[in-house]
């Protein structure tokens, strides 16, 4: 695959993520956080040759993408989808001798190196996430001492980002992209689909964004939230049918401070590994 195709999915699943009204987290129906819509697509753009780059190591593709990120936007909007968008990129030139996406990526998370976790560990720093603070092991700004892969399990525990370079995309590959799957053959439209990634995975796990802020006070009102979100997807085919639903909980959310942001990268990351398959199978 091309560069420029590269740059156009990715830019499509940043845009699709963004045009689903995702309760507590920015859309085209609703700003939140002191962000909004522009920074994002903004981000993208700009981000999009350096997360595809196939000249760059893997570390380098994160670290090069936050930082011309920060150079235009200014704050942190994009970090975790690129955690996550580049071992999908990276994983592209195994493709022609692995015969799926998913063995591709547990290709390039086997390979990963300490040289890697030290360009991640510098973007890490860069972005300043919100709840990031100093680690007894591995902390972000030191050196690192081990590859990136090992230092995503030793921080499992506390991010779902890290959860997918420990399990080889496990939540992406066996359940969101089956969420999408299932639900664009039901609804025909890609942001019910994605609207159904977005509120599935929030039923499954609680958000990192969510507790590295508040801890656990909020996670089971909103996976209460989201399975009965669920719950009256199932009982409707269009997405205006939703909407009241979903501004009533988006300000609760947003009047809690309350932002499902890793839940937002998980999906902009299905998204992604479906255009991804989706344009092999044409090739």
């Amino acid at each position: 695959m091309r560069q420029d195709q590269l740059m156009a999915l990715y830019i499509k699943a940043c845009e699709l993520e963004l045009q689903t009204f995702k309760p507590g987290n920015v859309s085209v129906y609703a700003d939140g956080h002191d962000m909004v819509v522009d920074d994002f697509r903004l981000s993208a753009q700009v981000s999009a040759e350096s997360i595809t780059n196939s000249n760059y190591s893997l570390g380098e593709k994160i670290y090069y993408a936050v930082r011309h990120t920060r150079e235009v936007v200014g704050c942190n909007t994009n970090l975790g989808i690129l955690l996550l968008a580049a071992p999908l990129f990276e994983a592209i030139k195994y493709l022609p001798t692995v015969n799926s996406l998913q063995k591709a990526v547990e290709r390039v998370l086997s390979e990963t190196t300490t040289a890697d976790a030290n360009w991640v560990f510098k973007a890490i720093a860069l972005a300043s996430p919100g709840g990031l603070g100093r680690s007894d092991q591995q902390d972000v700004h030191g050196e690192a001492s081990v590859s990136l892969v090992e230092a995503m399990d030793l921080a499992k525990e506390k991010d779902r980002i890290a959860v997918q370079y420990a399990t080889g995309y496990k939540d992406v590959f066996n359940l969101s992209i089956l969420m999408y799957n299932s639900a664009i053959s039901r609804y025909c439209d890609p942001r019910m689909a994605s609207l159904s990634v977005y509120v599935g995975l929030l039923s499954h796990f609680p958000d990192s964004h969510i507790e590295r802020k508040y801890g656990g006070k909020y996670s089971e009102m909103v996976k209460n939230k989201m399975k009965e979100l669920s719950i009256r997807l199932l009982e409707s085919d269009r997405l205006f049918l939703l909407e009241d639903a979903l501004y009533e909980i988006d300000t609760e959310f947003k009047e809690l401070g309350i932002n499902p942001g890793t839940t937002a990268d998980l999906t902009v990351a299905t998204l992604l590994a479906v255009f991804i398959q989706d344009h092999l199978a044409l090739s």
